[in-house]
């Protein structure tokens, strides 16, 4: 049970604690004077859930934090969970065990990532979540008389809710989803869906149909082409055996013009030849004789060079002899005898020496000087000859340059060139455009080009070319029908091998759809059958769900001693109806007293929080139960909710929190804690009754 609750500038309370006991508290006041916040704070102090919009709601106006604190007590262990709030969204929470007045932490914060959740302890401890306590221990505003004065249709609705069937819609939803899903990705992976199965059908038909119409079509065209082919083959042939001569023909002029271009290049050089030749024997036709007599020439040079050198050599001696003389006669003309005496010793002489007589060297000079004259005439005769040979030795060395530089070993080699310009001269043609016979007879290969001319001649004789151009147009005409026919039977062939590869697809995937199809009918028969909240699974979950609440809400209403022995809740085609039974009859609602339904309505929403499994807690918080009740049927209400305070299905008593505006009906009742909340300008004010 819950046995405490403190507040700090949390919703309306500045600063609020509660203390709780065993059996009924109730918390009374107007609206908007801060009861209702009770239940947040117990939910967000243990789960951190609310019915506010966001956590920054909880905090007070003009306050930076808030927090709400619970004790509670379960198996006689003290519990303490603590949830803090800050204006920037910040979260603190600790869960601990009070023992001995120490506070022994169990666990702190929300880090689910690290494995650590505050809320996961408190839900151990409880043995409730969140949303298992609003159902099992929480009586929202309304609710109670809901069961009271609902429909039998809307009391189905609220059964359904309560015990979860409601849920069903949800997973019927999901299930619809989920066969949209699956329907989506059967799309994706084949294309289509079992929804196409019909229209694929109609698809695989025409495919069929479309094949069995071709297949005849192209046996005709096949037919058609293999005749095309063998006129196209014959006429090829044809062609083949006629394409070589016109390919000769333009060969013939080919060789024509070859002959007669090598002809023209062929005389030029044949005429070069002879003009290099004539040069060749111009100029070597006197060489041999001039080289014939070099050897002489050489020697008569040489002879003629040791002649000049001795009379150079006399010459200069004679003139040497003449100067001598020419001295000694300058001598003598002073040596004159006077008186028959020597000039020098004064001796007496008959006469001079010749040598000294000048006379006599006047003699020997002019004798001299006409030797000189003529050896000099023969200096220049011999420079003459010299000149003359040494000429005539050019001549034939030249002579002998120019039959080496034309290679001409001999005399008879020149006469071979002189034969060889003969033969030549008789070959060339007296034309270079005359005949192709007179042409061929220039060289070998000359003659070998005409003698290929005269076999491309005999070789394309007969052909016409105009015949041979006809033939290929009849060719080329019955290639383009057979091209034609080709395309024809292509495009058949194509066609039919699309259709049987779209038979294919389409088999394969009406095969695969079938069983999608199958299991797409699987899915809607769970859909209905189990998760409809009208299917067999709903219809025997609440069936299951009745009787057990029936059970159950009966142990309550004998423990309060009414006349009301039984309740028994049953479902028909739209609703759910209630019947009381006493000990010998049925009881209708409307003649129940106002006390009597409210412990029906009581002992049904106690049974039904049973068939969740009650909290640990062992707690009932009712919202505003006396809403739209009569001053009769709320003490009736207070007397049950009294009785019931004192019922133990446990060691623990149960413990309910009655959230009421009607102070007055808990006047003189038993109830253990009656607190006041007022308005005020600082918040929330909570007095002890």
């Amino acid at each position: 049970m819950i046995t405490s609750i403190e507040l700090g500038d949390f919703l309306a309370h500045s600063s609020t604690k509660l203390e709780f006991g065993n059996g009924v508290t109730v918390f009374v006041g107007n609206n908007g004077a801060g009861k209702s916040s009770i239940i947040d704070a117990i939910t967000f102090a243990l789960f951190g859930q609310h019915t506010r919009k966001s956590n920054k709601g909880l905090i007070k106006r003009g306050s930076n934090q808030g927090f709400a604190k619970i004790g509670f007590s379960i198996n006689d262990r003290q519990f303490e969970s603590v949830r803090k709030i800050d204006s920037k969204g910040t979260l603190a929470a600790t869960f601990a065990e009070i023992k001995n007045n120490d506070r022994i932490e169990i666990a702190a914060g929300e880090r689910k990532q690290f494995g650590e959740s505050m809320t996961q302890e408190v839900e151990k401890v409880i043995g409730l979540d969140f949303e298992k306590l609003k159902i099992a221990s929480i009586v929202q505003q309304g609710e109670l008389n809901t069961i009271i004065n609902a429909k039998p249709k809307e009391f189905k609705e609220l059964l359904n809710a309560i015990i979860g069937i409601d849920k069903l819609d949800i997973a019927s939803e999901s299930m619809k989803t989920v066969n949209k899903d699956f329907r989506e990705k059967i799309r994706e992976t084949i294309g289509y869906d079992d929804t196409h199965i019909e229209i694929l059908l109609r698809d695989l038909e025409r495919c069929e149909k479309e094949i069995s119409e071709s297949k005849p079509e192209k046996n005709i065209l096949e037919l058609k082409q293999e005749e095309l082919k063998k006129e196209v083959e014959e006429l090829r042939k044809k062609v083949e055996i006629e394409a070589p001569k016109i390919d000769k023909i333009n060969q013939l002029e080919l060789r024509k013009k070859e002959l007669l271009a090598y002809a023209k290049d062929a005389i030029h050089e044949i005429q070069q030849e002879i003009s290099e030749n004539e040069r060749k024997i111009h100029d070597c036709k006197d060489c041999f004789e001039q080289v014939e007599i070099k050897t002489d020439l050489e020697s008569k040079i040489k002879k003629v060079e040791e002649a000049l050198e001795d009379t150079t050599t006399k010459i200069q001696t004679m003139t040497n002899q003449k100067i001598s003389l020419n001295e000694k006669l300058l001598l003598a003309s002073k040596l004159q005898l006077k008186d028959d005496k020597c000039p020098v010793c004064d001796s007496n002489v008959d006469k001079l020496n010749p040598l000294f007589q000048e006379e006599h060297l006047q003699q020997e000079i002019i004798i001299l000087e006409n030797q000189i004259i003529d050896k000099e005439k023969e200096n220049i005769i011999y420079k003459n000859k010299r000149k003359e040979f040494s000429t005539k030795l050019q001549n034939a060395r030249d002579a002998e340059a120019t039959l080496r530089a034309h290679s001409i070993r001999n005399k008879d080699q020149l006469i071979e060139i002189q034969e060889e310009v003969k033969t030549k001269k008789q070959k060339i043609p007296l034309t270079s455009n005359g005949s192709l016979l007179e042409i061929s007879t220039i060289d070998s290969h000359a003659k070998m080009i005409f003698e290929n001319i005269l076999k491309l001649e005999d070789e394309s004789k007969g052909f016409d070319e105009q015949e041979f151009n006809n033939l290929k147009k009849v060719v080329n005409e019955k290639q383009m029908s057979l091209s034609q026919v080709d395309q024809q039977i292509g495009a058949i062939l194509e066609k039919i091998s699309k259709a049987e590869d779209q038979v294919k697809v389409i088999e394969k995937a009406v095969a695969e759809l079938k069983i999608v199809k199958e299991y797409a009918t699987n899915l809607n028969e769970i859909q209905l059958n189990i998760f409809s909240r009208d299917g067999p699974v709903a219809t025997s979950l609440r069936s299951w769900a009745l009787n057990a609440i029936s059970a159950k809400a009966s142990e309550y209403l004998t423990l309060l001693n009414t006349k009301i022995q039984r309740i028994l809740l049953s479902e028909k085609t739209r609703d759910i109806s209630i019947a009381c039974y006493s000990k010998n009859e049925i009881l209708e609602l409307e003649s129940l007293s106002g006390g009597e339904k409210v412990s029906v309505a009581l002992a049904l929403r106690l049974g039904m929080a049973s068939l969740l499994g009650a909290s640990n807690l062992n707690l009932m918080i009712l919202d505003e139960p006396t809403t739209h009740l009569d001053a009769e049927r709320k003490k009736s209400l207070v007397g049950v909710l009294s009785q019931l305070s004192d019922i133990s299905n446990s060691e623990t008593r149960m413990q309910f929190l009655i959230i009421t505006h009607d102070a007055e009906i808990f006047e003189d009742s038993n109830v253990e804690q009656i607190y006041k909340f007022e308005s005020s300008e600082q918040g929330s004010i909570v007095t002890a009754l």
